[in-house]
Order: C-alpha cells, then structure tokens, then sequence
C-alpha cells in the first residue's frame, strides 16, 4: 500500500505554507519544564507542546479545509461546499467557505458540542443535525450526490493531508533535534500529515498517534492492517470520533507512524485539568490526548527524550469544560 501512496513531499508542503501565509496562524510552541512533568517523566525529559489550540477557527483543521476549498474550481464554488463533522471541521469549513466567497453546508450529531454548532452558524453555515456521525457522513455524501455540492472530507485526501503536515513542519523548525512527537487521532489526517513531514525532515524522530478507547478506529486498523470501522462512538473526545479509517489517510499513517496507543475518557479529564492548572489553557477533551500519553502509555518510552506534543483545538463551551473539570480524578487513571 504504502509504495503506491501519493505522499506528499516536503517541497508541496512548504509550497502549502505558504500559500496558507493569508489565513492560517503559525502556531507558537512552548517547553513544558514543570514539577508535574518532571515527577512524572523525569527532570531529563522535555515536552515541547505545539499550541494549534491557537489556530484559526480553534483547532488545526483550517490548514487542511482551506487549502481543499481553494483548490475548487470555480463552478464547485458557486455551487457550495459540504462536509460531515463533530464540530471541529465544521468550523474549519466554514471559515475556508466564508473566505472563498461560497456558502457550507455542514451535517453533525445532534450530541455535538453547541459551542461548535453555534459557531458555524455565526460563521454562516447551514448547520444540519442528525442522530449521530454515521448519518452525517451519509448526508454530507448525498448531498454531494444529488446537488453537486463539493464534499470536503475532514480526514481523507491528500490536500486535508498537506494541510496538517504544515503543523509537523512548522514543528520541525521551531524544535532542534527533537526525538518523537506524539499526536492525537481522529480520522488520521493529522497524523498522516504530520508524520510524513516529521519522517521526511527527521527519519530517526518516533511518531506516535493516541486515541480513546471509545474512538479506537485507527488503532483496530494498524492491527489488522486494513482500515476498519466501528459501529458506534463512546467517548468525551467527540472530534477524535471517527467511525471509520480511509486507505489514503490509513496508509499515510501507517507508512511513518511508530505505534497507536489508547486512552481513557478519565485519563482525557486529567489531562484536561492539568493543562488548565499548569499552562492556564482552556484545552478540549481531544487536545489532552497526546499529553495523557505522553505522560502515561508512553512514559517510560519516551524517558529522556524531547518529545513535540500536539494540543490540538480548543473548541468547547464553558459548562462542559467546567464539567469535565470538576469530575476529573485526582491523579492519572492507569
């Protein structure tokens, strides 16, 4: 699989960037050096975390939506774009769609975060809910069917996959010699893209990829090596809740990515707090996946290392983020 791949090269990812130059942010980083880290991992190991909470539209899916609008033809875009999401591409599109000049129709779960679907239609989408992420990605495909509207897949694709891979190479640049960097996983599409810059710009550095247990579609791939589906969603990370793995974006991460590992909703929780009381970020249950990992399933693995940690949006209302708060455990969960 991998050797029939179109991978992107690192000469179409910094054309990407910039071409990105006049909507997308780049996101600055930081080096986590506190007690809270140090207990955990060691005074010897350093996090660098990569603040894509601070992107356009909150979360780093604007890279990957914008590039895919503008490279629609004119007719597409007088006829209007569409897409199935949990919140976090919806919004992305909706940005991309407002800066093009064409209208989003954007299909979520009725489960979706009202922070996301509120946003979208201040951005002026045409917000439709449905029960549930299956059946918003076979409405955003029927329409794509019967209105000829353009469907922009939030994971699958090689312009989505250029799109993320500008996080992995602005990393790689703000960040001498680092060793991995650990990455959450939704659909794939900003571990396909992230990986395969860091591979190329840095073969030697580990990529990891963390989901949750309740959201584990990629992690079932990797072990059967094919991409697989699950029947339902069962997690507090709902923008890491795809049901299903797509061979572009699968293939992508399997070709330069080291291991999936698998977190809790209450590992999510923790980590949650722990940005918020350690960094004083307001971090969705998605964007504490890669540091859960990194401070657990992976500890020991990455034990004096300098390691990159993706935090990847920050799209969420003020009653869940309290919520989540006040029932998270009071150490890291095993």
């Amino acid at each position: 699989m991998e050797q029939s791949l179109d991978i992107p090269t690192l000469d179409e990812i910094r054309a990407a960037r910039r071409a990105l130059d006049d909507v997308v942010a780049t996101t600055p980083v930081y080096r986590w050096r506190t007690d809270a880290v140090a207990d955990r991992v060691g005074p010897e190991t350093e996090f660098v975390l990569k603040l894509e909470l601070f992107q356009v539209g909150g979360s780093f899916k604007s890279r990957g939506a914008t590039l895919a609008v503008r490279g629609l033809s004119p007719e597409q875009l007088r006829r209007g774009v569409v897409t199935a999401s949990g919140g976090n591409h919806a919004i992305a599109v909706a940005v991309a769609a407002r800066a093009a000049g064409t209208r989003a129709r954007v299909y979520m779960g009725r489960s979706a975060n009202p922070f996301r679907q509120q946003r979208c239609r201040a951005l002026g989408a045409d917000v439709r809910l449905v029960d549930d992420i299956h059946q918003a990605f076979a409405a955003a495909r029927e329409a794509s069917e019967t209105e000829g509207l353009a469907y922009i897949h939030p994971f699958e694709g090689k312009p989505i996959a250029i799109g993320t891979a500008t996080v992995g190479l602005e990393l790689m640049e703000q960040v001498d010699s680092l060793d991995a960097v650990v990455v959450p996983v939704g659909g794939g599409g900003l571990l396909a893209g992230i990986a395969t810059a860091v591979k190329a710009l840095n073969p030697g550095c580990a990529v990891y990829g963390v989901e949750p247990f309740g959201a584990d579609t990629m992690y079932r791939s990797f072990q059967s090596g094919k991409p697989e589906e699950i029947a339902k969603i069962d997690t507090i990370a709902d923008s890491l809740g795809s049901p299903t793995a797509l061979p572009y974006s699968f293939g992508l991460c399997r070709a330069a990515t080291d291991a999936i590992v698998r977190v809790s909703d209450d590992q999510l929780r923790w980590g949650m707090k722990l940005l918020f009381e350690e960094m004083k970020l307001v971090a969705e249950p998605a964007a504490a996946a890669a540091t859960v990992a990194a401070l657990g399933p992976l500890r020991e693995t990455l034990r004096g290392k300098r390691v990159g940690v993706i935090v990847c949006g920050s799209n969420i209302d003020l009653a869940s983020f309290v919520r989540h708060l006040e029932t998270a455990p009071a150490d890291l969960p095993d």
